[in-house]
């Protein structure tokens, strides 16, 4: 028999009791379908916060303190406390000891809830130095960044993003507006351009101050620490130059001898993305893995009704075989009658679940872009035709095997 003759014979069944057929079809269906929905939305995902760390800054170090200092011959442990200072982002802007380094900026903040007329907003603080637009990768839209000038006399000014001037101004220009961080009262003389952020992290939703400023009127004023310092290498070449420098130059500056025995760490942008891309991996494979449970469940719908196909029409087995049908043509037939139903299954799975991740950003607009990539849309598919291959060979033997004498003989 040869598959076209199988195929019209499978369809020919199907369409004899379609209510049944779509019902088992519909198991494969959203199967599929969710698989092409959460692998869309880990790779969303996983593409968005590449874009956002990619947009951190050129050539970017970031270094942190990876322990506070001990107390009383007690390590505080990780993230406990502060290590860097403004000494040392001098010590890294020294171009004799750092030539690798095109320079260096201090990081510190937190929340803050920003108040404009009548509007209110929580947003992301930074204080940082004058060359924050350079070292971070921002441009201004309107008005200017703080200058040294600024920082040196912790004058309370301020640069917002255009999230903070879309839900604070209602149109307005902010530029020379007063605004209020956590009740102190500050002048925008800037707006960042947009760079794109949305989702968990949103890099417009910020308000960037003098971290003098930030020190003095929103922080406490005692604390002076540092929270991190992003340094800019001179080339992506030289980024394991500048990364080498500057381990050498806080060592120095911390009077550490043991470089196991560092109170910072360093990452480059690469790491940032590396670990970013395999965390997100692993949440994609684990989405997929989920709705692939589905797909089993599809899969055993279908043994099921190509079981009780097998069981109506014992008697057209016999006949078959009776006028010379082989054991192979009537173990074909089924496997493409299985293969067919969970395949046109399938295919109507990556139809649904292509609408769905192109519909999702509209219903739920602080989720990434779901991105559904040809590799997964053709596992999807090539899954639902395996599972319908394996969970119906087992019907298709056991017609296969029926003995022809005693299929004539079954009522």
């Amino acid at each position: 028999m040869s598959f076209l003759e199988g195929l019209r014979l499978a369809v020919g069944g199907l369409t004899a009791n379609r209510l049944r057929s779509a019902l088992t079809m519909l198991g494969i269906l959203i199967g599929v379908a969710a698989v092409i929905v959460l692998v869309a939305v880990g790779s969303g995902a996983s593409a968005a916060v590449q874009q956002q760390i990619q947009g951190l800054g050129s050539n970017l170090l970031i270094i942190s303190s990876s322990n506070a200092r001990a107390a009383g011959g007690v390590s505080q442990g990780f993230g406990s406390g502060s290590t860097l200072s403004l000494a040392d982002v001098t010590a890294l802007q020294n171009k004799q000891a750092a030539p690798d380094v095109v320079t260096a900026i201090p990081s510190t903040g937190g929340r803050a809830q920003l108040t404009y007329s009548n509007q209110n907003w929580n947003s992301s603080l930074v204080g940082t130095s004058q060359d924050f637009p350079e070292v971070r990768n921002y441009q201004l839209s309107s008005g200017q960044f703080f200058t040294a000038a600024d920082v040196q006399a912790e004058r309370r000014v301020a640069v917002v993003g255009q999230t903070v001037v879309t839900n604070l101004f209602n149109g307005q220009d902010p530029v020379g507006q007063s605004i209020k961080i956590n009740r102190q009262t500050f002048r925008v003389v800037g707006v960042l351009a947009a760079k794109g952020g949305s989702g968990f992290s949103n890099q417009d939703d910020t308000v960037v101050v003098p971290i003098t400023s930030a020190w003095s009127y929103l922080l406490g004023g005692r604390n002076r620490n540092v929270q991190q310092i992003f340094a800019e290498a001179a080339s992506a070449d030289v980024t394991s130059a500048a990364n080498t420098e500057i381990t050498q130059i806080l060592l120095d500056q911390h009077k550490i001898s043991d470089p196991t025995q560092a109170d910072f760490q360093i990452q480059t942008q690469q790491d940032v993305l590396a670990s970013a891309t395999q965390t997100t991996g692993i949440l994609t494979l684990m989405l997929g893995a989920i709705a692939g449970i589905s797909l089993v469940v599809g899969g055993i719908g279908i043994m099921n009704i190509m079981l009780v196909t097998v069981t109506e029409r014992t008697r057209e087995i016999g006949i078959r075989k009776a006028i010379g049908a082989r054991r192979r043509d009537i173990l074909v037939q089924f496997l493409i009658e299985s293969m067919f139903l969970s395949g046109l299954g399938g295919a109507l799975g990556i139809l649904v679940g292509t609408l769905v991740s192109a519909g999702m950003p509209a219903v739920v607009s602080s989720l990434p872009t779901p991105v559904v990539s040809a590799p997964s849309v053709l596992l999807a598919f090539g899954v639902s035709v395996g599972i319908g291959l394996f969970f119906g060979i087992y019907p298709a033997n056991r017609a296969a095997r029926l003995n022809p004498i005693v299929a004539l003989r079954y009522e």
